[in-house]
């Protein structure tokens, strides 16, 4: 495996503004000031659209089959994210008897986020796969994505989905940088934990598993998307490397959900200071928007992550949109 850096200075101490533990302000005035250029604030429009062509009861089907998928083979439901300035906690009984359709017809989380910036240490280069959770320690996640035009209010079809964040004690695979885990570390080049991206489907889906994320200073738990342009293409090596698309954002969790996972282990050995939802600037900029937390159930039942989870969230985009996104660097598997 090759590693090559774009950024000539990505290990000094100077190179870590908009990293972790570094100051966000520029990133949020950034997010901010797109934000209120925007015509389109939420995707309510497309609620009728989606039931119209079917799209919604496919997803209800899809979500279903996949949650049995995953207890079957975990030997084995609860919870749905609300808005940032609630308690995140569920106001419906949901239980393992609980029908599937009344759980995973809730949409809330279908937002319209900003195309801003990038986040920290997008590496460009990496795998195209629907399991990047690699030998990493920490809570299952599969994710369901849902990508939508919104001008349209129709899936995005055949375009890649590429996703990236840390692992369970908040550490980006593929760089070494002060802020990211051991500075002296250099084998951490080497590793492509946590990144990877998938084509979407007829109806615009992506499906990974992984594994929850884990906190840095800074920042809450989250996860980095980039929907690329529709040229682009896999290598001969099953690697994307393409750094032009026409969305990059960030999605999160309810924080009841992420107080749990950080009690469990490796979670609860993260040393970094922990930012919760309400002093995340970046979700509260995204927040103006719309909803961007990923809707959930435990897939052990109860209120328990030992089974893992299953989460789904669907986000507008503009297919026209174009623009090139900072790679930190590029990462090429043989």
């Amino acid at each position: 495996m090759l590693f090559f850096s774009f950024l000539a200075g990505i290990l000094a101490a100077s190179a870590v503004k908009a990293h972790p533990g570094a100051d966000i302000n520029a990133e949020i005035l950034e997010r901010r000031e797109q934000i209120e250029k925007m015509e389109i604030r939420s995707l309510d429009h497309c609620a009728e659209e989606l039931k119209r062509s079917g799209v919604l009861a496919r997803s209800i089907a899809r979500r279903q089959a996949t949650a049995e998928k995953l207890r079957a083979k975990r030997g084995l439901l609860q919870a749905r994210a609300d808005p940032i300035n609630t308690s995140h906690k569920s106001t419906k009984p949901y239980t393992l008897d609980t029908p599937a359709s009344t759980i995973f017809a809730a949409n809330t989380s279908c937002l319209l986020s900003p195309e801003v910036t990038e986040g920290p240490y997008y590496v460009t280069g990496e795998y195209v796969r629907s399991d990047i959770s690699e030998n990493q320690a920490g809570v299952k996640l599969h994710l369901d994505i849902l990508v939508l035009d919104y001008t349209t209010c129709k899936p995005v079809p055949d375009v890649f989905v590429e996703i990236w964040h840390t692992n369970s004690t908040g550490v980006y695979s593929g760089v070494v940088a002060q802020g990211n885990g051991n500075y002296a570390d250099k084998t951490n080049t080497k590793q492509s934990f946590a990144r990877g991206a998938q084509k979407t489907s007829a109806d615009g889906v992506v499906e990974f598993s992984t594994i929850f994320p884990g906190h840095y200073t800074g920042r809450t738990a989250h996860v980095h998307a980039f929907v690329h342009s529709s040229t682009a293409a896999a290598q001969a090596n099953n690697t994307l490397i393409d750094t032009s698309g026409s969305h990059v954002g960030q999605f999160f969790f309810d924080q009841s959900l992420i107080t749990a996972v950080e009690k469990t282990s490796p979670y609860s050995g993260n040393r970094q200071s922990l930012t919760t939802n309400a002093q995340d600037g970046i979700l509260k900029e995204e927040s103006k928007v719309g909803d961007p937390f990923v809707n959930y159930v435990y897939l052990a039942g109860g209120e328990s992550v030992a089974g893992g989870l299953l989460g789904w969230i669907s986000f507008g985009i503009d297919p026209k949109a174009s623009r090139s996104v900072r790679a930190a660097a590029k990462f090429s598997g043989n």
